[in-house]
């Protein structure tokens, strides 16, 4: 008989995912076969599975960390907010059209439950465990009715639940009790255990709270987990701006604008983990000159983070930075920006019509309703030849060289694939889909050599591990940090 476990949280950002993730890998450690699982996500960080299929960022780290594949079953929906109250709906892995917020529940609501209880009843067949987690608050009174992800799950799987309490926003014990008040009596009979979550000081100085909160709930703390240390995948944006470098003798300065519509932003956790690399978050133009290297992110809306990145200046200072030295690398929509236009025949993004890129790249894009979504695995024609480099694209969109220039000498293939990425000739103007490229150990040591040399700075070792094999350490190191706080025995 499977069993289930449920993460649920008194706010956005208690640590859900991070808890998740570890008591999937403490499981694994029990010999149990585990899955992770989030009925809807609300992210612009994504995951294309083997089979092409799109998921939540989030949920494909938590079956790293279960040690197996990830695969949609384990997010049936995913949405992808693109501004003015619309998102994007991802059902089954695919786009199946786009919504605005009023309109959801009347539109997708029977059908994204239909959805999560088949692909919960799949899992169930599979493992032993189904480790669930929630999403914000599971006592938002003016949502419940709709709310796939919290309590409908686990009353439907009986799921024994961990509720999570972030002690760092302040207001612990107010947030545990007011959000038991508002479940129902049923809903309140699954919580079997507190996690008090990113604490600072002594425990001793907590006790009487603790203390006090068991009695009067009846319900025990089963973990008081401390600040931890270490940098954990982000699952939306507003977690880059909780992130402060922690290497001040590192001799090289990456920067990555942060596009109001940024997303996929978990490309640039191997860069962060890098010893020798600060990795920033900018949004002014003045902050490039303190840069040795600038990326242009992927966007979920390409030609209004284009027109924001005109709007503040950086656009025009591009050219100068590149002029002065400077390297600069667009990814999936930072690709497509750098090219001469972006079409948008069909107003898929906005009112239809054309705009001007950055003039970077002799390409056009033309922004289409098909989504390109698919695990990729080539060869690097630079910086060094016949480096093997896998990841993934997601992007709706084809581009194709200017017709004028399409023969220019200035630019080579990035790849072995044609339009997977391109270059030019000083390598210092790099444009790619690939999603996961600095995952690429290798690959992502030899592009920050070629910027360190600009810099007259040494060499690092190029012989280094693909990140998955860095991530596997952080998980280990995550469940052991929390594996040492947290009892498990009243979920199991």
């Amino acid at each position: 008989m499977t069993k289930s476990i449920m993460v649920v949280g008194t706010t956005s950002h208690a640590g859900k995912s991070l808890i998740t993730a570890a008591i999937c890998r403490l499981l694994v450690r029990q010999n149990w076969k585990v899955t992770p699982f989030k009925g809807q996500n609300m992210a612009l960080n994504a995951y294309i599975t083997a089979d092409g299929k799109e998921m939540g960022h989030a949920q494909a780290v938590q079956a790293w960390a279960a040690k197996i594949e990830p695969r949609v079953e384990m997010n049936p929906i995913l949405l992808k907010p693109q501004g003015d109250m619309t998102s994007q709906v991802i059902l089954m892995g695919t786009a199946v059209g786009r919504v605005q917020a009023a309109d959801y529940y009347r539109d997708y609501f029977d059908r994204g439950w239909a959805a999560i209880t088949s692909c919960l009843d799949k899992l169930a067949t599979e493992f032993d465990y189904i480790v669930c987690e929630g999403a914000g608050s599971p006592a938002e009174i003016n949502l419940k009715h709709r709310d796939l992800t919290n309590m409908r799950v686990a009353s439907y799987l009986q799921a024994n639940t961990v509720l999570v309490a972030d002690i760092d926003r302040g207001g612990v014990f107010a947030h545990i009790v007011g959000t038991l008040e508002l479940l129902e009596p049923e809903e309140r009979a699954l919580i079997k255990g507190f996690v008090i979550n990113k604490f600072r000081g002594q425990r001793s100085l907590l006790e009487s709270g603790i203390t006090w909160l068991e009695e009067r709930t009846g319900i025990p703390v089963i973990g008081v987990i401390p600040m931890l240390d270490q940098v954990f995948p982000a699952e939306d944006s507003l977690d880059l701006l909780e992130r402060r470098s922690r290497k001040p003798n590192a001799d090289l300065t990456i920067g990555v604008v942060r596009f109001p519509r940024i997303s996929n932003f978990t490309d640039f956790d191997p860069l962060d983990a890098e010893p020798t690399v600060n990795l920033k978050y900018i949004t002014t133009k003045d902050e490039l000159n303190n840069c040795d290297a600038i990326i242009l992110p992927g966007s979920k809306t390409t030609i209004a983070d284009l027109q924001w990145l005109q709007q503040t200046g950086i656009a025009a200072t591009l050219p100068n930075y590149l002029a002065s030295g400077g390297t600069v690398m667009g990814i999936c929509g930072g690709f497509q920006m750098l090219g001469t236009t972006l079409a948008d025949p069909s107003g898929i993004e906005g009112i239809p019509g054309e705009h001007s890129g950055l003039n970077l790249f002799p390409l056009q894009t033309t922004i289409t309703e098909t989504k390109t979504t698919r695990q990729r695995t080539t060869n690097s024609n630079y910086p060094v030849p016949g480096v093997s480099i896998a990841g993934y694209e997601i992007h709706q969109g084809t581009t194709q060289w200017h017709p004028e220039r399409a023969n220019s000498s200035e630019y080579e293939q990035l790849f072995s694939d044609e339009m997977l990425g391109i270059v030019d000739c000083r390598q210092t103007l790099w444009g790619t889909y690939l999603h996961g490229i600095f995952d690429n150990g290798s690959w992502r040591r030899n592009w920050l050599n070629q910027i360190r040399s600009r810099r007259d700075l040494s060499p690092i070792t190029t012989d280094v591990p693909d990140y998955a094999s860095q991530r596997e350490e952080i998980f280990d190191k995550l469940a052991d940090s929390i594996g040492e706080y947290l009892d498990l025995t009243p979920l199991q």
